[in-house]
């Protein structure tokens, strides 16, 4: 199904909802801006480690190297997780869900085993208590005892991870 004017991105153009959900051909489907979702979780125990967005050229790389590859919403540009910090996602897996617009990322973590720019092992190191009236009201993030692996303003400097 993959034209030539589609083999440079590598994508297959959309199909029918039977092609989509049921077809062979990888036809992601980006948003309006261009974009996927993309959950990054931790191949060897399932835990979540993050959760970013990739444009074709990001999703383009990541299949191409084995290495994740993201678009920054709020820098607008492409990067490489770990191009600064050094802690690559190395690539395991990858799956789509039935219609095709997120993409699940399972990774091994390379470098200290951070996959967080705060220098956590994941992004998801609080959790929102629920189930009380207080915490529907006015809810307060308990945080995990997770420790940094590593100074981010060591690595990072001033700059946004």
């Amino acid at each position: 199904m993959t034209t030539p004017e589609h083999r440079e991105t590598l994508f297959a153009r959309t199909g029918s909802f039977a092609e989509i959900e049921d077809g062979l051909d990888f036809q992601p489907l980006f948003d309006a801006s261009g974009l996927i979702p993309a959950i990054v979780s931790d191949a060897a125990t399932g835990e979540v480690l993050m959760f970013a967005h990739m444009n074709r050229d990001a999703l383009r790389l990541t299949l191409e190297t084995g290495l994740a590859h993201f678009y920054s919403r709020s820098r607008k540009r492409l990067w490489k997780k770990g191009e600064d910090s050094g802690n690559t996602l190395s690539l395991v897996a990858i799956a789509t869900d039935c219609d095709q617009d997120v993409v699940w990322l399972r990774v091994r973590i390379d470098g200290v085993g951070a996959a967080c720019h705060t220098g956590r092992r994941s992004c998801f190191y609080r959790t929102i208590p629920f189930g009380t009236p207080e915490s529907a009201r006015m809810p307060r993030l308990v945080m995990a005892e997770t420790p940094p692996l590593f100074d981010p303003a060591a690595v990072y400097g001033g700059k946004s991870g």
